[in-house]
């Protein structure tokens, strides 16, 4: 398959996208604007019941896939599936929000100061109408800071009043709130001291095993996405370079990319760490708005060539299951 897509053996995949683009036109002065492509024609699908980590440096384009995936944003282009069904229209993407939430990134920004716990929790319920009295109401919700961990005295209190930890605990449960099947986790332990993070993270594993939910588990920290995801897919400047099973790429990189990440991944076994030789990447990483031609990752390789600036590389498998967009790989693997 081309398009970097994978269907799960036993059937559909719970979600796939194909070819997706997210541009914002941004002001260039008196002369108009110029689009800022934030993901450029991206396409995977995510399995029922697996973790799809997606990492990728800061300004790749992770977060706003996510986004757009949720609609959120309304993307420029592309098509989204959920079970098989095109989301199109309003009642589509009313449905769909009803199965598929996110957990964002900063707990203390994402939670209203002027509401209970109770209340952040509940609104969801409220929105979607999921309540026939206050009773059942109130029930869904100790329920849901059972499962995350909270006391049911937690309740009547504020946002403020709770550790990093706690109120990302909060942004979960409220996450839960609509029973989904796929939530997007947006670096939702990256604003978390390290000692709290691998609570949350462990967390997130014991939920999907209770609950049968499905991730999009975006992150640029790779020990993390290593220890909590199935398959890995790394974004370079609004493209998807590779993808494949979260030990195959971490052990055996083939886009120069992924090599250069996984080189800068610090290794606790001191031996280890010496004889490992860290690929340094030169330069910046190029604007969006003003992204390289060809291969986006070409001005900070060493492997790039002619063809490289002429041809965008198409992502394809390469192996069983292994995606990757480079016009060198054979050479360089």
């Amino acid at each position: 398959m081309s398009d970097g897509t994978m269907t799960k053996q036993t059937g559909q995949p719970i979600i796939s996208v194909k070819h997706l683009k997210q541009y914002f036109d941004i002001s260039d002065g008196f002369l108009g604007s110029r689009p800022l492509k934030a993901v450029d024609d991206i396409s995977f699908d995510i399995n029922e019941g697996e973790t799809l980590g997606l990492v990728g440096e800061s300004g790749c384009g992770k977060t706003t896939a996510g986004r757009s995936l949720l609609q959120l944003y309304k993307p420029t282009a592309g098509e989204i599936f959920y079970r098989g069904k095109k989301i199109v229209t309003k009642s589509d993407i009313a449905e769909f929000r009803k199965k598929a939430t996110m957990v964002f990134q900063d707990p203390y920004s994402s939670l209203d100061p002027r509401m209970t716990v109770a209340d952040i929790i509940g609104e969801p319920l409220d929105v979607h109408h999921m309540y026939s009295s206050k009773e059942e109401r109130r029930e869904k919700i100790l329920t849901l800071m059972e499962h995350v961990g909270l006391n049911s005295e937690h309740a009547a209190r504020y946002a403020h009043e709770f550790s990093g930890g706690q109120r990302q605990r909060v942004g979960i449960a409220r996450a839960l709130a609509v029973d989904p099947d796929f939530i997007v986790c947006d670096e939702p332990v990256s604003a978390l001291d390290v000692s709290i993070q691998a609570q949350v993270i462990n967390m997130f594993a014991e939920l999907q095993e209770k609950m049968n939910l499905t991730y999009l588990f975006i992150a640029h920290d790779l020990l993390v996405v290593r220890h909590i995801s199935d398959r890995i897919a790394v974004m370079y400047l609004g493209h998807m370079v590779e993808l494949g099973k979260a030990e195959e790429v971490y052990s055996k990189p083939m886009h120069p990319y992924t090599k250069a990440l996984i080189s800068a991944v610090p290794v606790p076994d001191p031996k280890v760490a010496k004889a490992n030789k860290r690929i340094a990447l030169t330069g910046e990483i190029p604007s969006p708005l003003d992204a390289p031609s060809g291969c986006p990752f070409r001005t900070r390789c060493q492997y790039a060539t002619e063809q490289c600036a002429a041809e965008v590389p198409e992502f394809k498998e390469v192996e069983s299951g292994r995606f990757c967009a480079c016009h060198r790989l054979s050479e360089i693997n």
